[in-house]
């Protein structure tokens, strides 16, 4: 019991009983970064920082919304927005938070895949983060149930019946998920648990365990160099900056990211009060009606290439394709078979294959928004099929990659 002795501050009291100095040290003041690495890294923090705004915005909302299929739409467009002060304000954080998170994710998600930020004993690290990706898509999903407009019921309705398992005809278990034949009371009030609470528990955890496995392999760099940390770390401890190839966390690396998360925060601000309504449906600014179908249904932006992919096939295959979509990223550090770590630039057939990836993606999420017809619905098939094409040839040509 010698450890515990006289504490001459709380910090001191603390350090005994928890060892705070040395998880400063281990997480901040020695947790080395590579120097060689651009803004595009801070993309992590900013969405640690994005998620902590739609916690306290959500909060706030949480105090006057009202999860009841007779009031929810009311207290949404006509309390927090006109009856309460500064609600319109925490309604539009909230709305515009939830898009650009999503933004985020797939600037943060592409250049992992650009930088080969997945490869040789970072497998965690992009299994982690996919895990986060799915677990912001069900958290934005029930998010859109909870205002109870016309689009919030019918992408409701559409994305339940996708569990029926086309022929196989489940509509047990999409009554069961639903709590009803149709969305109602019983279905507003689970997916109103799974967003307040649930979902951001799940987020929470998966965010820790991120930054948990970041701390082991070490963060990536641009140039994908592979170096001795230890004795790049000596090197900077002993004064001889210039040569050291690292910098610490805090509070070199973190100024870094405090000035990119500026930025972005003026470009967020600026979207909340002059361009929130990107982030808002017109459609859902009409009650839920189950006698009323839109004239088009889709889900928000971040969603449709997904979408798209379900939507050229038949039923069952078109279920099956989306299955896969939903997975494939997953298996990314499994199907890229080359030993390199470098940006895809350097990486031969590789670097084609990333940018086909990248405009495919965007092809199917303008495709998405389209009614599925005449020349669109062919667009939409081809660019479904060059993805399924893509994930098929990416073992074969990472295979062949030569070795840099």
């Amino acid at each position: 019991m010698a450890h515990f002795e006289k504490a001459n501050s709380v910090g001191e009291w603390l350090d005994q009983r928890l060892a705070v100095n040395t998880l400063k040290r281990v997480l901040a003041f020695e947790y080395w970064i590579p120097k060689n690495i651009n803004f595009l890294w801070a993309m992590g923090m900013v969405l640690a920082a994005t998620f902590g705004l739609l916690l306290i915005s959500g909060i706030f909302l949480l105090m006057y919304y009202q999860p009841n299929v007779e009031t929810a739409f009311d207290s949404v467009n006509y309390t927090i927005m006109t009856e309460v002060g500064y609600g319109w304000l925490w309604r539009h954080i909230h709305g515009v938070g939830a898009s650009v998170v999503f933004l985020i994710i797939y600037i943060h998600m592409f250049t992992g895949i650009y930088y080969g930020s997945y490869k040789r004993g970072r497998e965690l690290i992009w299994l982690s983060g996919m895990g986060l990706f799915v677990a912001f898509s069900a958290e934005a999903f029930s998010g859109y149930m909870l205002p109870w407009g016309q689009m919030s019921y019918w992408a409701g309705m559409v994305i339940t019946n996708l569990f029926s398992g086309g022929s196989l005809e489940a509509y047990g278990l999409v009554e069961w998920i639903r709590g009803d034949y149709v969305p109602g009371q019983a279905f507003l009030t689970r997916f109103f648990m799974l967003h307040v609470l649930l979902l951001p528990l799940v987020i929470i955890g998966l965010i820790v365990l991120h930054f948990g496995t970041l701390r082991i392999p070490h963060v990536n760099n641009q140039d994908g160099e592979d170096f001795d940390f230890e004795e790049a770390a000596r090197l900077y401890k002993e004064g001889n900056i210039k040569e050291s190839k690292v910098i610490p966390f805090q509070p070199v690396f973190l100024a870094k990211d405090i000035f990119v998360m500026g930025v972005y925060f003026i470009l967020f601000f600026y979207l909340v009060f002059y361009h929130f309504e990107f982030a808002m449906d017109p459609v859902n600014f009409d009650p839920a009606d189950g006698l009323k179908t839109p004239a088009h249904i889709y889900p928000e932006w971040y969603f449709l290439w997904s979408y798209e992919i379900l939507r050229p096939f038949s039923k069952d295959l078109g279920l099956i394709a989306f299955a896969i979509a939903q997975v494939i990223f997953f298996a990314l550090p499994f199907l890229d078979k080359s030993e390199n770590v470098a940006p895809a630039s350097r990486r031969g057939l590789f670097k084609f294959w990333f940018w086909a990836m990248l405009i495919d993606v965007l092809i199917l999420t303008f495709m998405g928004k389209l009614p599925p017809q005449g020349i669109w619905n062919v667009i939409g098939l081809i660019a479904a099929l060059a993805f399924f094409a893509l994930w098929i040839a990416l073992p074969i040509i990472t295979k062949k990659e030569k070795k840099l």
